[in-house]
């Protein structure tokens, strides 16, 4: 791939993300409905929050599309979420890109 094609979709991203995003590690949690319906829970870390979703380290396979409840440890706020992107399984999870829905501007409670 060229580089100039590479810049272009590059470009193309940036154009269609809907806020800024910066690299925080912040503590999350999720819940979810596993097999069968059992509820289910994690805990998980940041490694880029924005105001509409963030992208997270979880020691816990999710399926795209998978709809969750992501808690922020440090506001004790919560907001429903759901699994957008899925990378591969590295040594302290997979990583995953969660896209909140409908969220609180002040959700991460950092100024974005």
């Amino acid at each position: 791939m060229s580089l100039n094609k590479e810049v272009s979709q590059e470009t193309q991203m940036k154009q269609k993300r809907r806020g800024v995003r910066v690299n925080s590690r912040v503590q999350v949690a999720l819940e979810w409905q596993g097999e069968a319906g059992a509820p289910c829970r994690g805990e998980a870390h940041t490694r880029i929050v924005g105001p509409y979703g963030c992208l997270i380290v979880l020691p816990h396979k999710l399926e795209l599309e998978q709809h969750i409840v992501l808690t922020n440890l440090v506001t004790r706020q919560s907001n429903p979420a759901i699994v957008v992107w899925k990378g591969n399984e590295r040594a302290e999870g997979w990583e995953l890109g969660i896209e909140l829905i409908d969220p609180k501007m002040d959700f991460w409670g950092l100024e974005l």
